[in-house]
């Protein structure tokens, strides 16, 4: 069975909108705080090389109005390892009751190689910690 990487997101006074609710730009900074703590997971080195890919696409699906006082949980895992790319899920959930779907979301990121500027294959320590949530 894959493990699911699951994370308690606080909802900040600023996320909020002129509606009253989280403005739609921000449930990405919530699953760009979900890719944070997978990749803080797989390596102890918090610098750019704990982080060796591009975002190519990300998706979101709003499902339901996240307000201040929402308790958040984000449920992530990864969805497809390619040569190049992989691809993670996401889904925003209402941290005491996970069948409150608020957000699902995916994402593709494209392994990179900062100093020679072009894609690389995925790394094989990382693809082997990649299947772990597969």
């Amino acid at each position: 069975m894959k493990k699911i990487l699951k994370i308690q997101i606080n909802v900040r006074f600023r996320d909020i909108d002129g509606m009253g609710h989280v403005n739609n730009a921000v449930f990405f900074t919530y699953f760009e705080e979900g890719r944070i703590a997978l990749f803080q997971n797989f390596s102890k080195d918090s610098g750019f090389s704990a982080f060796p890919f591009i975002l190519a696409h990300i998706s979101c699906d709003y499902l339901r109005p996240i307000t201040l006082n929402t308790r958040l949980s984000l449920e992530m895992w990864v969805k497809e390892i390619g040569s190049k790319s992989f691809g993670l899920g996401y889904k925003l959930t209402d941290l005491s009751d996970a069948s409150i779907i608020y957000a699902k979301g995916e994402s593709v990121q494209v392994c990179f190689d900062y100093e020679e500027n072009k894609s690389i294959a995925v790394p094989a320590a990382l693809k082997k910690k990649l299947i772990e949530y597969q």
